[in-house]
């Protein structure tokens, strides 16, 4: 094995726990395990990291933060705001439902009654950052004229819905047998419905506005 050089070690170690918690789940990775894969000791590892959870921590922001720069420029500019919702849907659709991300809502789910501070770091460091997001393309789009919303907050949350949907699908259900969803076609038709829902009309009230 390649020796493991202080410069690397980090994201070896995010790559190892990343598989371990994949294939085991939380309560069911240990991390002298993670360290004998990296190729270093227990108290190496600690070095980086002071506790399994810190290890998840870490791990849920490096893989937010693979997703979010895809198809979303850091100022949006005079980016129209359906080009930006769309691209960015579809980034996050094809990404988390990929088994070496979709496994941490499979997890929460599957264990976050048991360990509540994962819930907690998933929301902080993942779906908060991926709403925070969506807002904002959304309010891009209300400031510019091309949407109308009244809750831009409440609206991210609903885009957001199908994209976990999906990826909980993918992971979860089919393997049950459920029967297979094609990622790229619910992507497109999923953007389709929120992007005509959010599209401003003359004389259409804003979504959660009543008529």
């Amino acid at each position: 094995m390649p020796r493991v050089t202080p410069a690397d070690r980090r994201s070896r170690i995010l790559e190892a726990a990343r598989e371990a918690f994949a294939e085991r789940g939380f309560a069911g990775t240990r991390l002298e395990d993670v360290a004998a894969k990296v190729g270093i000791s227990r108290p190496a590892l600690y070095l980086m990291f002071d506790s399994k959870e810190a290890v998840f921590r870490g791990l849920v922001h490096a893989l937010v933060s693979e997703v979010l720069p895809v198809g979303l420029p850091e100022n949006l500019g005079n980016v129209p705001a359906p080009y930006a919702l769309r691209g960015f849907l579809r980034a996050a659709f094809v990404r988390l439902t990929r088994p070496d991300l979709s496994f941490l809502p499979r997890l929460i789910v599957g264990e976050g009654r048991q360990f509540p501070d994962l819930v907690k770091t998933y929301h902080d460091e993942g779906m908060s950052r991926v709403l925070d997001v969506v807002e904002r393309i959304i309010r891009h789009g209300v400031t510019r004229g091309e949407f109308a919303c009244s809750d831009p907050a409440l609206a991210a949350r609903s885009v957001a819905g199908g994209v976990i949907m999906t990826a909980l699908w993918k992971n979860v259900f089919e393997p049950a047998g459920a029967p297979p969803i094609d990622v790229d076609a619910m992507a497109a038709l999923h953007a389709d419905m929120v992007i005509d829902g959010l599209v401003a009309r003359p004389g259409k009230p804003a979504p959660g506005k009543a008529k």
